[in-house]
């Protein structure tokens, strides 16, 4: 085994026994040619031999004397003609036959190697216009064209994916910044005309809005600076326990006034859990998750957060006993703006996306499972930090 398969289904190494195979057929019809024409050659010569000489070239024969000088005194006395007639007309019957033959598997050969590149350059011409529907045809073979084929649909699925994903969140985006947009000046208007008092209930709901767009802003320039990788990382040894730990007791009151009961789950060593992460960034991931549960799970009652080791990664897991997941977010609980078109939800919608992308950006993961006593739990994995 080759580091890209069996050394059988290399495309080369295919292509050259192809060839091979080839010229060795070819050669094996000359040389039955020429053998076929030379023996129909000598038995008419031999026909055409006195009794007594046939007899002779028969004893010769057996005394494995046919190309002796006696042989070749009788050869020169009886051959009419020319004595590499047969051979000239062996070989131009050899090559009649096997010129079609070495074209007909040169030309299939050929067809099977490029049919690969023929599929995807025509692809790739409907890719440039903006079709993302159609795919390359890895054709019959299993080598690298057939992989390569095989990337280049992936590159084209995940082209697909990103151009839906722009669709939908130029879409989401023109939604979520109308509803508040209309408010704020429907609200302004009405205050202009004197229809509302400007006092400081009024301005309280209009900075309510400003700061939804600021929070929706805020997400959106965090979301897209980690997926280009360029958001800003200071990487270092940080103990989840305390950092979890002081970032809870800054949410202790309003985790409180949602009415949901935390719980603290920590080593039983009580050993600090060294991860190489932002702290930052970690604090970030640890509030959006905490806010989800608030937001979608505060039925539950209870919130759970636990920070632990595992297969050499520090775990940080949110919890919650909530119904779970809406429906809508089930399939991508990920994805930006999960809420259905034309609803809005009480978040920017981007909060799990930006999880997942300041995690992958620590060199981390993120996943979500049901828990089996109800609710549902996010788990995130990030490199441990050896720390002496």
């Amino acid at each position: 085994m080759t580091p890209h398969g069996p050394l059988l289904q290399r495309v080369w190494v295919r292509f050259g026994l192809c060839i091979a195979a080839t010229v060795v057929a070819t050669m094996a019809l000359l040389a039955g040619s020429v053998t076929l024409f030379s023996e129909m050659q000598y038995r008419d010569f031999y026909r055409g031999l006195p009794a007594p000489v046939q007899r002779e070239m028969d004893d010769l024969r057996d005394r494995g004397e046919e190309d002796g000088p006696r042989a070749m005194e009788i050869y020169a006395r009886y051959w009419q003609g020319d004595l590499l007639f047969g051979e000239k007309w062996s070989l131009v019957v050899g090559l009649v036959v096997c010129l079609p033959v070495g074209l007909v598997v040169g030309f299939w050969v050929s067809r099977i190697v490029t049919q690969p590149l023929a599929s995807m350059a025509e692809v790739a011409t409907h890719v440039a216009e903006g079709d993302f529907s159609v795919r390359a045809q890895p054709g019959r073979m299993h080598d690298e064209m057939s992989s390569t084929v095989r990337h280049f649909n992936q590159m084209i699925d995940s082209l697909e994916r990103m151009a839906k994903e722009r669709r939908a969140t130029a879409a989401s985006i023109s939604h979520e910044l109308r509803t508040p947009l209309a408010v704020l000046r429907a609200r302004l208007h009405a205050i202009c005309d004197g229809v509302i008092e400007a006092d400081a209930a009024e301005s309280r709901g209009l900075l309510d809005q400003v700061e939804y767009l600021g929070r929706l802003v805020g997400d959106l320039h965090t979301l897209s600076m980690a997926e280009a990788g360029q958001l800003s990382l200071e990487t270092a040894p940080v103990d989840l326990v305390d950092l979890v730990r002081e970032a809870l007791a800054g949410h202790a009151q309003r985790i409180a006034d949602h009415g949901l009961e935390l719980a603290l789950e920590v080593p039983a060593d009580g050993g600090p859990v060294w991860a190489l992460a932002d702290p930052d960034r970690v604090r970030q991931i640890l509030f959006n998750l905490v806010e989800n549960a608030l937001k979608h799970a505060a039925s539950g009652r209870w919130l759970g957060v636990e920070v632990a080791v595992a297969d050499g990664t520090a775990l940080l897991t949110v919890s919650d006993a909530g119904q779970g997941l809406p429906q809508h977010m089930a399939d991508g609980p990920f994805e930006r703006f999960p809420h259905p078109a034309g609803r809005r939800g009480e978040g920017s919608g981007l909060g799990l996306s930006i999880v997942r992308a300041l995690a992958e950006r620590q060199q981390g993961k993120v996943r979500v499972e049901s828990r089996p006593e109800g609710g549902t739990r996010f788990v995130v994995q990030l490199p441990r930090a050896n720390v002496a």
